[in-house]
Protein backbone atom coordinates (compact mmCIF):
# COMPACT_ATOMS: atom_id res chain seq x y z
CA UNK A 1 0.00 0.00 0.00
CA UNK A 2 2.25 2.70 -1.45
CA UNK A 3 1.40 6.53 -0.93
CA UNK A 4 3.38 9.12 -2.79
CA UNK A 5 3.57 12.40 -1.31
CA UNK A 6 5.07 15.21 -3.95
CA UNK A 7 6.56 18.35 -1.88
CA UNK A 8 6.90 21.35 -4.99
CA UNK A 9 8.07 24.06 -2.55
CA UNK A 10 11.91 24.85 -3.95
CA UNK A 11 13.21 25.58 -0.28
CA UNK A 12 11.63 22.67 1.73
CA UNK A 13 13.01 20.51 -1.25
CA UNK A 14 16.53 22.22 -1.11
CA UNK A 15 15.97 21.52 2.74
CA UNK A 16 15.15 17.61 2.95
CA UNK A 17 17.55 17.09 0.42
CA UNK A 18 20.00 18.84 2.06
CA UNK A 19 19.06 17.10 5.72
CA UNK A 20 19.35 13.75 3.60
CA UNK A 21 22.69 14.06 2.36
CA UNK A 22 23.91 14.93 5.93
CA UNK A 23 21.79 12.30 8.17
CA UNK A 24 21.12 9.65 5.51
CA UNK A 25 23.51 9.54 3.07
CA UNK A 26 21.38 11.05 0.88
CA UNK A 27 17.94 8.60 1.32
CA UNK A 28 15.28 11.17 1.53
CA UNK A 29 12.39 8.74 2.45
CA UNK A 30 14.21 7.75 5.50
CA UNK A 31 14.91 11.41 6.13
CA UNK A 32 11.01 12.45 6.36
CA UNK A 33 9.97 9.15 8.40
CA UNK A 34 12.37 9.59 10.74
CA UNK A 35 11.14 13.45 10.64
CA UNK A 36 7.67 12.47 11.27
CA UNK A 37 8.14 9.60 13.56
CA UNK A 38 10.46 12.54 16.13
CA UNK A 39 6.87 14.82 15.98
CA UNK A 40 4.17 11.99 16.30
CA UNK A 41 7.02 10.75 19.44
CA UNK A 42 7.28 14.17 20.70
CA UNK A 43 3.61 15.25 20.34
CA UNK A 44 3.04 11.81 22.37
CA UNK A 45 4.88 12.75 25.28
CA UNK A 46 2.78 15.96 25.98
CA UNK A 47 -0.43 13.59 26.00
CA UNK A 48 -2.17 12.22 29.19
CA UNK A 49 0.56 10.34 31.17
CA UNK A 50 -2.40 7.50 31.77
CA UNK A 51 -4.37 6.20 29.11
CA UNK A 52 -7.07 5.24 31.79
CA UNK A 53 -7.62 9.45 32.64
CA UNK A 54 -6.61 10.97 30.04
CA UNK A 55 -5.85 14.64 31.20
CA UNK A 56 -5.31 13.48 34.93
CA UNK A 57 -1.44 14.00 34.50
CA UNK A 58 0.32 16.03 31.95
CA UNK A 59 3.73 16.10 31.18
CA UNK A 60 5.44 19.65 30.23
CA UNK A 61 7.98 19.30 26.98
CA UNK A 62 11.38 18.98 28.72
CA UNK A 63 10.52 17.21 31.65
CA UNK A 64 12.52 14.26 31.86
CA UNK A 65 10.75 11.84 34.30
CA UNK A 66 13.74 9.03 34.58
CA UNK A 67 15.84 12.02 35.86
CA UNK A 68 16.94 11.79 39.72
CA UNK A 69 14.30 14.41 41.51
CA UNK A 70 17.11 13.75 45.19
CA UNK A 71 20.02 16.10 45.58
CA UNK A 72 21.54 13.29 47.68
CA UNK A 73 23.41 10.46 46.42
CA UNK A 74 21.94 6.96 46.83
CA UNK A 75 23.53 4.45 49.31
CA UNK A 76 24.49 2.11 45.93
CA UNK A 77 25.93 5.31 44.55
CA UNK A 78 28.32 6.35 47.65
CA UNK A 79 29.25 2.64 48.68
CA UNK A 80 27.91 3.10 52.14
CA UNK A 81 25.73 0.27 53.45
CA UNK A 82 22.59 0.72 55.14
CA UNK A 83 21.73 0.43 58.77
CA UNK A 84 19.46 -2.34 60.05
Amino acid sequence: MATVVTINRPDVVALIEKAADDLTGGNKTELVATAVRRLVEENARERSLFGAHPGSVRIRRGVDLTAPVLDEKTDAETGREARR
